[in-house]
């Protein structure tokens, strides 16, 4: 064998060494997707979950897929060095083989060029379509990255209660104040809002589990006992006690979080709830119609903005104050033991 092709057959081995070590990069590389989409799901579990197994579990998951993505990364790390030295002894033959190329004659030097350029295209065949792998990778990235940044969708169940022989509230008002904020806000796609008019008791359980909420909101009166005022069939009151409200909270869709009793005397309905809800928020004394509706206006927009809910009952209780409203320490909110209000989002941003 001529020298010339010794030469010629170094280089395209380092080329195709090079392929070879590119393909590898972009298969382990593609290892990474799989593994971000399984911690974002464990992510999802652990959020929806109130099982300390079930979270621990995930979490378990989550620190392996993290730890393989770590094994990952070293291994490109690798192949990338592995790369480098490749097209060091490729940068190397290419110069031999045109050394020895210029030694041979007019023809062999003719025919070696149009050899050479052959190889090119092939070369850039071969980047072309590494670089179009490295694109699909990107994509595939920014897909991810796009998921990650979409909030978690919620549904906020506005039920409304106005019987014959009482005061005639606002609640329409309230309702709409409170849909236009959630409208005018960050992530108003990530919240969707339900009301329920007129509500009797027999349907509440019927409106949670056909919409599964994360915040249910009581709109309309609360008697000085601490109860509820619902309303009958026929339109009358209907009285529910807080005992009641607390043992159908303990029943519902896991998917609620939230209780927010927009009602007189109310507060003890709250304290009760966050038994088994992670937080409430009542009415420590009778509010009037325009607090109650400017309190719970800002309370969802920022709840839309991706506040806590510290931050988002802060700002309501600060925008009564804004209103000239001073009725500010009336509402009052309370959470379950376990649960921080300040890292509290129900609206993941």
């Amino acid at each position: 064998m001529a020298l010339l092709d010794t030469y010629r057959n170094t280089v395209q081995r380092k080329q195709e060494e090079i392929a070879k070590l590119k393909n590898d990069y972009a298969k382990e590389q593609a290892k990474i997707a799989p593994l971000q989409k399984k911690i974002i799901s464990a992510n999802d579990t652990i959020n929806r979950s109130k099982s300390s197994s079930t979270i621990k579990s995930k979490i378990n998951e989550i620190n392996r897929s993290n730890q393989s993505i770590a094994d990952i990364e070293k291994k490109l790390a690798d192949i990338n060095k592995k790369i480098s030295q490749k097209e060091k002894e490729l940068t190397t033959a290419r110069k031999n083989y045109e050394n020895e190329e210029v030694k041979e004659n007019k023809k062999r030097l003719e025919a070696s060029r149009r050899l050479q350029q052959n190889n090119e295209r092939q070369m850039q065949s071969v980047v072309a379509s590494i670089k179009r792998q490295d694109e699909n990778q990107q994509q595939m990235q920014n897909d991810i990255n796009k998921l990650l940044a979409i909030p978690q969708k919620i549904t906020v169940l506005f039920m409304a209660s106005n019987p014959y022989g009482t005061t005639q509230l606002r609640v329409d008002e309230e309702a709409r104040a409170i849909q236009e904020k959630i409208r005018l806000s960050e992530y108003r796609d990530s919240v969707n809002f339900e009301s329920r008019w007129a509500t009797r008791s027999s349907d509440i359980f019927q409106a949670i589990n056909e919409t599964n909420p994360t915040i249910i909101h009581f709109s309309g009166h609360g008697a000085d006992t601490g109860d509820l005022v619902l309303q009958n069939p026929d339109g009358s009151i209907k009285l529910v006690k807080k005992e009641a409200i607390t043992q159908a909270m303990a029943t519902v869709s896991e998917t609620i979080r939230l209780v927010v009793f927009n009602t007189c005397f109310s507060e003890n309905q709250a304290k009760s709830v966050v038994a088994n809800i992670e937080a409430a928020i009542g009415m420590a004394e009778s509010i009037s119609d325009d607090a109650a509706r400017i309190f719970a206006a800002q309370l969802y927009s920022a709840i839309g903005f991706g506040k806590s809910l510290s931050t988002a009952f802060n700002q309501a209780r600060a925008q009564l104050l804004l209103e000239g409203v001073e009725e500010e320490n009336i509402p009052k909110l309370y959470t379950r033991e376990d649960i921080n209000v300040d890292e509290m989002i129900l609206v993941q941003p």
